[in-house]
């Protein structure tokens, strides 16, 4: 299967969207909407869910089924309310120590003018800033598209686990054509040359985990069960000890 072969699977229209990952993995779930600033974003979806018996706030980026649905959610392309609605949710964690679950598939932040008017990049940034200081786990599974740093904005985690045909770039291999060979027909040698395949990913020791999806039901129980085992030590784990865990993980690239 070429690198290709990989964005066009994490793009595929049969693809599992973030809110059947909450409703597979999760019970009890809770939405909460509003950033507190702007407006509440549809492309971001989170809340309060429990698994195993533990409470957890869970984030996804929302794609949308039908076209109906993928024009409310504007293709899973949020707006900066739908990072500063994250940003709430992750800081109401905090300050009850629930641990943070996100799922992430997007080809990145929506870059309409509305957008940038309202700080877009700014908002990304914070996210960043807030994660690398968040005093409660977190763990981000990248499910589809994992586009620059509108993916990073909720993946700067304790753990970065990764379906087997999701792909993770710093730019859509069409932008990267485009920019490096003035050529967009290049798409599938700029999908090679960004490394951005799970297996790419795990190489460069950006993820920890890859996780099978021959078949989607069999992914919900395995992502179930691991976050079943891990997020218990983590939780135990002291806030210090974990934000220094966080800092060299990152600092290791």
């Amino acid at each position: 299967m070429s690198a290709y072969d990989n964005v066009i699977a994490a793009r595929s229209k049969g693809r599992p969207t973030g809110l059947a990952y909450i409703e597979n993995i999760f019970s009890n779930f809770v939405e909460l909407h509003g950033d507190r600033r702007f407006a509440d974003d549809p492309a971001v979806v989170g809340g309060i869910a429990s698994i195993d018996g533990i409470p957890v706030t869970v984030i996804a980026i929302e794609k949308g089924g039908d076209t109906k649905e993928r024009l409310r959610r504007n293709f899973g392309m949020p707006n900066p309310e739908g990072y500063r609605k994250a940003l709430r949710l992750m800081k109401q964690a905090e300050k009850f120590h629930r641990a943070v679950v996100c799922f992430v598939d997007t080809s990145g932040a929506y870059c309409g003018l509305g957008a940038e008017e309202r700080g877009q990049g700014q908002a990304i940034a914070e996210n960043l800033m807030e994660l690398s200081s968040l005093r409660t786990p977190v763990i981000s599974i990248l499910v589809g598209e994992g586009g620059s740093g509108g993916a990073l904005a909720l993946a700067l985690a304790d753990q970065v686990w990764i379906l087997e045909n999701a792909v993770y770039s710093v730019i859509s291999p069409e932008g990267c054509a485009s920019i490096l060979w003035k050529d967009a027909k290049k798409v599938k040698e700029a999908s090679e040359r960004l490394r951005l395949t799970a297996q790419d990913m795990q190489e460069l020791g950006v993820v920890e985990r890859i996780i099978g999806e021959d078949n989607f039901e069999a992914a919900y129980q395995e992502i179930k069960g691991l976050l079943t085992e891990t997020l218990p030590s983590l939780l135990a784990t002291p806030s210090d000890e974990l934000l220094q865990a966080r800092y060299e993980r990152f600092r290791k690239y």
